[in-house]
């Protein structure tokens, strides 16, 4: 695993210190509001708030400057500038988002839209989408329970990012993980707890399970 560079530190604190300071001064705008007795945990909460729905203006005005792009990541590049103060801003200020289980999974959904994920109509996920700028996913699907998906590649020194695709009405069991790379058709279903190795591709219908995934079921033939 490659180092984070202090400059891609640097440059992710500058950034964070931009979205606190906009909370904060937006907290203070609020604090002139009758707020009555509870005006300490009032200010407190909205100033959280505020902090996370500023980090995600800041963080899509970053990857709008410098996009994620896919393929191997050369180390000193502007690639892997924008790969790792991505993943200082899901560390420090998105994990707990993702992670914890403490937002209902509709409001997850808004999460994972505003980091830049694309998901279709009645699409949710109960698992964690690590990547969300390189996520897409169709309508009518489900990411159960604890499921991972992700479209980085750490191997060793090497770092490389791959979309992964999903398409329509797909269901991805609890606890499975989804690597880089993957693409899954239409109607598919991937068990409980598989693992799904990078840049496999699961044609539309088919039924995928086990460690590593293997395909279970083809497709049903039209009739």
């Amino acid at each position: 695993m490659r180092a984070i560079k202090p400059a891609q530190i640097a440059l992710f604190l500058a950034l964070l210190a931009a979205i606190l300071t906009l909370a904060l001064l937006t907290t203070s705008l609020l604090g002139e509001l009758p707020l009555g007795d509870f005006r300490g945990v009032t200010l407190v909460c909205a100033a959280v708030l505020l902090a996370y729905l500023y980090a995600f203006l800041v963080y899509r005005a970053f990857l709008y400057a410098l996009p994620l792009q896919e393929g191997v990541v050369p180390e000193n590049s502007r690639q892997e500038l924008a790969a790792n103060v991505n993943i200082l801003f899901y560390l420090m200020l998105f994990n707990s988002l993702i992670r914890t289980h403490f937002l209902p999974v509709p409001l997850q959904r808004l999460v994972y839209l505003a980091l830049g994920a694309e998901l279709g109509a009645n699409t949710y996920s109960a698992g964690a989408i690590l990547d969300p700028p390189l996520t897409r996913i169709g309508s009518n699907t489900i990411v159960g329970h604890d499921a991972a998906i992700f479209a980085h590649v750490i191997e060793g020194s090497k770092l490389e990012l791959k979309a992964v695709v999903i398409g329509n009405t797909v269901t991805i069991g609890a606890a499975a993980v989804i690597m880089a790379g993957v693409r899954i058709g239409d109607h598919a279903i991937v068990s409980a707890g598989a693992v799904v190795t990078k840049d496999t591709i699961i044609g539309a219908g088919e039924i995928w399970g086990g460690i590593p995934a293997r395909r279970i079921k083809a497709a049903a033939q039209p009739q």
